[in-house]
């Protein structure tokens, strides 16, 4: 690897035309992340199709086994099954891969980062760097101050996703949705399995034995993983909400100690990353169509819970594929420069 003080480094995005991918190449432009060389990767089909980074045009070239000879870092952004069959190649050739699937993330010898909480843990990497679960990040970003402060016994969360969530084929298939609508013709449902126009869906993933979805047990093993402490209790609910940009979620706190709602404004409004939005006699609170394309993790609607001794209940919207994916890969990579 090369030093901190070296010109820079030589970067792969693979997964490069998809919704985080796209978002990974603006994010590591609009950071001044210190690339030397930019190399793009994706499947067959996209391969040939050219993006724009710092004022050039690079060419995707197709995802192969020897793709990441003399690669350095590597943001992975392109589902599970790839990553699994990819990174093993990427580490053998040198490369740290930064991953933003479900692939490796609960592996023991894998780091699961966000680095306002853990940055630590990037120190113990052996070649793969975990990105956590979108809902996860923005949570924990949010409550991880919290904890230090009053130990968190229990969190109770209830999630409102985006279809970007989904990617970009759920993008479409919303906005294609909405002018159905209007034209007065047939909904079109491909993605999800039922409308999600003017719709709720509580499904994300699929459904476990237990009853619970596989992104809500995401959401319960992560945060465990994440904040180092597997005594915290969480229980998920998530489901999908006709937005194109930005998560939402409600979430119940319980607490070792006493916090106040004033004491954690306080010390939000002090936490890189977070803005907070707490005015609700204005009809002033985080907003997803406010949150969409901005960096920050945005809290509001922070209030005691009058059912538990120590408990408060908070309003969290971040845009899910910023902070809760490309974003967040970067500011990894930014990171692990620092022990090169």
């Amino acid at each position: 690897m090369r030093c901190k003080h070296c010109r820079g480094y030589k970067v792969a995005v693979v997964g490069a035309t998809g919704a985080v991918g796209t978002e990974m190449i603006r994010v590591l432009e609009e950071r001044n992340f210190p690339v030397s060389e930019l190399k793009l990767f994706a499947s067959s089909r996209s391969a040939g199709k050219k993006l724009g980074f710092k004022g050039e045009q690079i060419t995707v070239c197709e995802l192969t086994q020897n793709s990441f000879e003399g690669i350095e870092i590597a943001l992975f952004s392109a589902g599970a099954s790839r990553s699994k069959e990819f990174a093993p190649y990427a580490v053998s050739s040198g490369t740290v891969v930064i991953d933003n699937s479900s692939a490796f993330r609960m592996e023991k010898d894998v780091p699961l980062v966000v680095p306002e909480v853990n940055p630590q843990d990037i120190k113990w990497h052996k070649g793969i760097i975990a990105n956590p679960n979108c809902s996860t990040i923005q949570m924990v970003v949010a409550l991880k101050p919290l904890h230090d402060l009053a130990e968190i016994k229990r969190i109770v969360v209830i999630t409102y996703q985006s279809v970007s969530g989904t990617g970009s084929k759920a993008m479409r298939e919303l906005e294609s949705q909405a002018k159905a609508y209007i034209n007065g013709d047939k909904i079109p449902i491909e993605v999800y399995p039922h409308q999600i126009l003017f719709n709720v869906i509580p499904e994300i993933g699929k459904f476990l034995d237990t009853g619970y979805s596989e992104e809500e047990m995401k959401m319960v093993n992560e945060t465990k993983k994440i904040m180092g402490d597997d005594s915290i209790r969480v229980a998920a609910t998530t489901a999908r909400v006709p937005v194109l940009r930005a998560h939402s979620e409600a979430v119940n706190v319980e607490f070792e100690r006493e916090i106040t709602p004033q004491q954690a404004r306080e010390i939000l409004q002090k936490t890189p990353g977070v803005v907070v939005i707490d005015n609700p006699a204005n009809h002033e609170y985080p907003l997803a169509i406010n949150a969409s394309r901005t960096d920050p993790v945005y809290v509001g609607r922070i209030r005691k819970d009058t059912s538990v001794e120590h408990g408060l209940d908070l309003w969290i919207v971040s845009d899910n594929l910023l902070k809760g994916a490309a974003l967040n890969a970067v500011q990894i990579a930014e990171e692990l420069i620092k022990e090169f």
